[in-house]
């Protein structure tokens, strides 16, 4: 116990790649929640369906599906700060790409946009987490991790603050009249035509700026020495990790239970704009509430956290799960405010998945194993791209039996958090 409280979280000698690499984590978090109010954006400027605006997500999710896999075997092959310095230069394309997207108004040209820079954040997110973990000494890598991750819900943060108090406060398509409805639906195309370029052009401006502060980031990354770590010295063949990684019923099983998690934490999210214009309240005032949602996420995190030294993880994931399933059928239920505050108290149970579903998914897997099976975990975030679409169907139709189509929609994440609680019970009796 005396030796390992004397070894370093962060040691002197890697402490500035480890501020840089550490910074990543910051940087794909603001990207990740800048991006789920545009759905509520396009949908009105772009004058189209919930369920077609909810593609923003299968663009933005479905790059990580893409990419995740070729990541993991970049970096086997290469090193960390290459596959890094890829990611960087493909994540500011992407967004810089949002240019030319707003000049020609198409929304197609944003959903490509969108699907490059996710190909830059898969590439990060495969790479800047186990090159995290071999920063130091294996007794402190979970604490150094941990400490990497916890600036991925500051940038969160940060990008909700934006879209909140930059983009969606100057939409004038989402201005409305005394009666709480949309001014923009009742105007003529020449009028719209010009609130589109307007709102367009709010829209770019923070994805440009962030693609310049992306590549300042990859020239000082590319200057700096970074510890020279690859995934492995003597790696066995991808196929051999494949095959072992397949005949592993608890990593698998975690995979699924990952994707249902993210396209519940997605859905959730991204639907407190439509649920609170449910209610007659603007985007803007909406997008508060998500940012109150990741407050709450931030701080249940560190609780949990704290939980996990006299709680079993696994049974932990378990009962906040349970807690998700009855705070989204209050959510379901419930057509009122109160509906709102359950579904942003929805977050504190949402805090521990993503984290403790990755480690229980890895735990006990070879070295070797490791890179790929992280990749899985990384491409099970596609759950993101596909259940919002389908979400988004469902808020289009105004009413589904007694409830209405935005509430009934939640039955999606209810379904999701019943899966995790699965997982949950199963990795605390099956896989020991």
């Amino acid at each position: 116990m005396t030796n390992s409280t004397k070894v370093p979280v962060v040691s002197k000698e890697v402490i500035i790649p480890f501020i840089l690499i550490t910074s990543l984590f910051a940087l794909w978090g603001f990207a990740n929640d800048i991006t789920n109010p545009m759905v509520a954006a396009f949908a009105t400027v772009m004058e189209i369906s919930t369920a077609k605006a909810a593609l923003v997500q299968l663009a933005f999710y479905g790059g990580y599906a893409t990419m995740a896999i070729p990541a993991a075997l970049f970096v086997r092959k290469y090193s960390y700060k290459k596959g890094i310095i890829l990611g960087l230069t493909l994540y500011a394309i992407g967004a810089l790409l949002f240019f030319p997207a707003a000049k020609f108004e198409v929304f197609g040209f944003f959903l490509g946009s969108l699907y490059i820079l996710t190909f830059g954040l898969a590439f990060l997110e495969t790479t800047a987490n186990p090159f995290i973990l071999s920063m130091g000494d294996e007794r402190t890598a979970t604490q150094r991790l941990n400490l990497a991750q916890a600036f991925n819900p500051i940038g969160s943060l940060f990008g909700m603050f934006v879209a909140s108090k930059f983009i969606l406060v100057a939409l004038d398509s989402d201005i409305r009249n005394a009666a709480g409805e949309l001014v923009f639906n009742t105007l003529d195309e020449a009028q719209k035509a010009i609130i589109r370029t307007h709102d367009l052009e709010i829209i770019r401006n923070p994805y440009v700026i962030l693609g310049f502060v992306v590549i300042a980031m990859l020239v000082v990354i590319s200057l700096t020495k970074m510890p020279k770590r690859t995934v492995n010295e003597n790696p066995t063949s991808a196929a051999s990790s494949f095959k072992r990684l397949f005949k592993n019923g608890k990593y698998k099983e975690g995979v699924l239970a990952q994707l249902f998690y993210v396209a519940a934490q997605i859905m959730c999210w991204t639907f407190i704009i439509q649920y609170a214009g449910n209610l007659g309240i603007s985007k803007a005032e909406a997008q508060n509430y998500n940012i109150i949602a990741m407050a709450i996420f931030l701080c249940s995190r560190f609780i949990s956290t704290f939980l996990m030294k006299y709680v079993n993880s696994r049974k932990l994931l378990m009962i906040f799960a349970l807690c998700a399933m009855a705070t989204m059928s209050g959510v379901i239920l419930i057509e009122g405010i109160l509906g709102l505050y359950l579904l942003v108290a929805t977050s504190a149970f949402m805090s521990l998945m993503f984290p403790t579903i990755y480690g229980i998914a890895l735990d006990g897997l070879r070295a070797d194993d490791t890179a790929i099976g992280a990749a899985g975990l990384v491409m099970a975030i596609v759950g993101g791209a596909l259940m919002p679409i389908l979400q988004g169907l469902m808020i289009d139709t105004e009413k589904i039996g007694p409830f209405s189509g935005v509430n009934f929609s939640f039955i999606l994440p209810f379904i999701c958090f019943c899966i995790i609680a699965i997982y949950g019970y199963r990795t605390l009796k099956i896989y020991k």
